[in-house]
C-alpha cells in the first residue's frame, strides 16, 4: 500500500506580484555548502563531478506566465461522501465555502457565511431541502436566494392586510377596467440583499470540483479528465485525508518516489529500505500548466512509470503492463490536492486498475484506508518541520534544498513551475522566487504519536473527555469524519464491542452463580469467546482511529 500510495502502477492577474529573490550573501548556494561538508557527508558531490549529481540549474531570468489561482477547478470532495442531511464546510486557500445537497439531491455551494450576521452556514442544517442558518433560521435555496425568515414571517399576514387596504381603494377601478389583479411579491418582507454568494460546482468522475472565480465564467474545459478511470473494467478505491501542512509540501512528498523505501519501510510489505537506490527521470513535457515525464529504477535501465502534474494541484502516476496474453492492463494512482488554509491541505487519493490482485479482494476497503492513514503519519513529522522551516527562513527552495538528479527531479520541476505561476497565487514557495503568506501558517510539531494521544483527550466540541478531539493530529478527524464507509465501520464495531462486552459480563456472572462444573466450563468458554470478539471489535476501531507511532530500530 505504501508503495502504491507514492509510486503506483495560465491567466494573468492584474495584482502586482509579491516575489522575493534573496540577494544577501548570507544565503549561500547549496552546492557550495555541499563542497564544504563533502569530506564528511557527501564525497560524491565534491570536485567537478557535482554537476553530474545535482539537478541542472537553468540560466537567465525566471519565466513568468499569466495565472490567476481563482480561475481553476479545485477538488472539493468525493461525491459519495457528501452528507445527504447536513451542510459541509470546506476551504480553498482562505475562502470558506459550504457544500450541500437540496431536496432533489442537487449540489449547491455558497460562501460559508449568512448575510444576516455572518454566522457560518456550515453550522446550520437542511430543512425541507433548504440550507438553514442555525442562528436565526434564515433559509436559502438554489442560487443562494433567502426564501424564509421566521422573524418576518409572523407579520406577513398583517403586512399583506395593510398593503391590501392601502391599495384597494386606488386600484379597484383600474383592476376592474383592465382585468388586472393585485399581486404581491413572494418575498415581500425579505430584502433582496438577503442572499449568499454562490460558487459553481460540478461532479466529474465521482469528484466534486469548484470554480473559484466570480469574475470569469466557469471554463468546463479545465475540469480534469482522467482517461484510465473511464476505461472499461477499471475499478478503484478512493479515500480522503486532511493534513497539517502546506499543499506544496504535500505535492512534493507525493511526487518523491525516492523516500518510499526509507520512510515507509515494511508498510504493508511493499516498501523495503534495502530497495532504496538511484532513480532515472526523463522530463518529456513542460508547459504553463505543469509538466510530465517518465521515471523508473536506474538498476532496471528503464522508465516504465508515467507522472503528470497539472495545475492547480493534480498529480497522477500511471503504468501499463502487458500480460502473457498480450492484454494491456492499466494502473493509476491519482492525487487531487486542495489548499485548505495556511499550513493545511486536503487530499483525495484514488487508486485503480483494470486488473486487480485477488489478494486485494480479501481485505475490506477500510483496511486500505487505515493503512493509508499510517503512511501519512509516517511522513507527518518531517513534513511539518519543512513547513516550519520554509515559513521561518523566508527564502526560495533553491537556497535550502540540495536536489539530486537521481531522486529529486520532480521536486525541482515542481518548484520551478511555481516560479512561473506563483505571482498569481495567494502565496508560493518557488525554486528561485517566493511570496510569503499574509498570515503565518499553522505549524504542527511531529503531530503523529504522543501528541495525538494528548489531543484525543482534550476538550472537544460537545463535551470534555471526548475520545476524538477535533484536531488534525488525530486520525479520526483527518480521515474518518470525511469517509462515510469508515464512519459506518467505526460505529458498527463500537456497537458490537459494547454488545459483546455486556454478554461476556453476563456469561461470567452465570459461571459464578452456577455450581455444576459443566455449566461453569460452558459459561467460561462463552465468556472467552465473547470477550475475544469484543477485543477484535476494539482492535478494528483502534486501527481506524489511532495514529501510527513510529518505532526506531537498529539495523
Amino acid at each position: 500500500m505504501a508503495l502504491l500510495l507514492h509510486q503506483p502502477f495560465l491567466f494573468y492577474t492584474t495584482k502586482t506580484p509579491s516575489i522575493h529573490t534573496p540577494k544577501s550573501t548570507a544565503f549561500r548556494n547549496p552546492r557550495n555548502r555541499a563542497l564544504k561538508c563533502a569530506a564528511v557527508a557527501a564525497p560524491e558531490i565534491s570536485g567537478d563531478s557535482k554537476e553530474d549529481v545535482l539537478v541542472d540549474e537553468e540560466r537567465g531570468r525566471v519565466q513568468v506566465v499569466g495565472y490567476d489561482w481563482t480561475e481553476e477547478w479545485y477538488p472539493l470532495y468525493l461525491a459519495k461522501n457528501i452528507p445527504e442531511d447536513a451542510p459541509l464546510g470546506l476551504t480553498v486557500f482562505d475562502k470558506q465555502v459550504v457544500l450541500f445537497r437540496d431536496g432533489n439531491g442537487e449540489l449547491h455551494c455558497y460562501e460559508d457565511r449568512c448575510p444576516h450576521r455572518l454566522a457560518k452556514l456550515s453550522e446550520g442544517q437542511i430543512v425541507d431541502g433548504r440550507l438553514e442558518c442555525l442562528y436565526h433560521g434564515w433559509q436559502f435555496e438554489g442560487d443562494g436566494k433567502c426564501v424564509k425568515i421566521p422573524q418576518v414571517g409572523l407579520f406577513l399576514i398583517y403586512d399583506i392586510f395593510l398593503i391590501y387596504c392601502g391599495m384597494l381603494f386606488s386600484c379597484v377601478v383600474n383592476s376592474q377596467l383592465h382585468g388586472t389583479s393585485i399581486k404581491l411579491p413572494a418575498d415581500a418582507n425579505i430584502p433582496r440583499s438577503a442572499c449568499t454568494k454562490t460558487y459553481e460546482v460540478k461532479d466529474s468522475q465521482g469528484v466534486v470540483w469548484i470554480w473559484m472565480s466570480h469574475k470569469t465564467p466557469p471554463n468546463p474545459n479545465k475540469i480534469p479528465w482522467f482517461e484510465n478511470f473511464a476505461r472499461p473494467g477499471f475499478k478503484d478505491f478512493s479515500t480522503t485525508h486532511e493534513l497539517p501542512y502546506d499543499h506544496s509540501i504535500l505535492l512534493e512528498n507525493l511526487m518523491d518516489p525516492a523516500h518510499v523505501p526509507i520512510s515507509h519501510d515494511r508498510t504493508d510489505w511493499s516498501a523495503k529500505r534495502e530497495d532504496a537506490q538511484p532513480l532515472r527521470f526523463k522530463v518529456t513535457e513542460r508547459t504553463s500548466r505543469g509538466f510530465a515525464g517518465w521515471w523508473g529504477r536506474e538498476a532496471d535501465n528503464s522508465t516504465p512509470n508515467f507522472l503528470r502534474f497539472e495545475a492547480p494541484c493534480n498529480l497522477q502516476n500511471n503504468r501499463e503492463i502487458v500480460d502473457k496474453d498480450g492484454v494491456t492492463n492499466y494502473f493509476s494512482g491519482l492525487f487531487l490536492c486542495r489548499p485548505s488554509g495556511q499550513g493545511k491541505s486536503m487530499l483525495i487519493v484514488r487508486f485503480g486498475s483494470t486488473k486487480r490482485s485477488p489478494l486485494a479482494n480479501i481485505f475490506p476497503e477500510w483496511y486500505f484506508h487505515q493503512n493509508a492513514g499510517k503512511v501519512f503519519e509516517q511522513d507527518m513529522g518531517f513534513l511539518s518541520s519543512q513547513n516550519e522551516i520554509l515559513m521561518r527562513e523566508k527564502v526560495p527552495t533553491k537556497e535550502l534544498y540540495i536536489n539530486l538528479r537521481s531522486s529529486d527531479t520532480w521536486v525541482a520541476e515542481y518548484r520551478k513551475w511555481m516560479d512561473k505561476v506563483g505571482h498569481g497565487m495567494p502565496y508560493h514557495f518557488g525554486h528561485s522566487t517566493i511570496s510569503m503568506p499574509v498570515e503565518p501558517a499553522v505549524v504542527e510539531h511531529a503531530p503523529a504519536g504522543f501528541v495525538a494521544s494528548i489531543a484525543a483527550s482534550s476538550p472537544a466540541k460537545g463535551g470534555i473527555g471526548i475520545k476524538y478531539a477535533p484536531n488534525l493530529a488525530n486520525r479520526y478527524f483527518r480521515h474518518v469524519v470525511h469517509c462515510k464507509d469508515c464512519r459506518n465501520v467505526v460505529k458498527a464495531f463500537e456497537a458490537w464491542k459494547n454488545r459483546l462486552s455486556v454478554v461476556a459480563a453476563l456469561s461470567v456472572t452465570f459461571a459464578i452463580l452456577f455450581n455444576g462444573r459443566q455449566w461453569k466450563a460452558l459459561f467460561l468458554l462463552a465468556t472467552a469467546v465473547f470477550a475475544g470478539g469484543a477485543y477484535v471489535c476494539s482492535t478494528v476501531v483502534d486501527m481506524n482511529t489511532t495514529n501510527f507511532i513510529r518505532t526506531h530500530r537498529r539495523l
